[in-house]
């Protein structure tokens, strides 16, 4: 019998440079949302902005690309992205997230 659980993959980023008070969280949320995927974001006591993505894999290769692509070359239009950092990804056969949301 063959195996058909799906796999989660999660990963971790931080946006640095211009992204407070420009609503790179609300365009984050929005990319996220069209995008398929889940997790979340918070700015930080730092001036950056973190959050985690998850997606099923083998279903979001491209969206993801697209979504690192955006977080550190586009953004929401008046943040000015010095550079982003994105962890390992984790491999998981549960679930994480919902949907995308903005952590307070």
């Amino acid at each position: 019998m063959m195996n058909s659980s799906k796999l989660y993959v999660s990963t971790k980023f931080e946006v640095l440079g211009v992204v407070q008070g420009v609503f790179f969280r609300k365009f984050t949320k929005a990319k996220a949302i069209e995008l398929g995927l889940t997790g979340w974001c918070r700015n930080t006591p730092r001036g950056t902005v973190e959050g985690e993505f998850e997606y099923v894999k083998g279903e979001g290769d491209n969206k993801v690309a697209e979504f690192r692509h955006w977080l550190c070359k586009v953004g929401s239009t008046n943040s000015r992205i010095e550079r982003c950092a994105f962890s390992e990804e984790v491999i998981s056969e549960t679930q994480r997230f919902e949907s995308f949301c903005i952590v307070r």
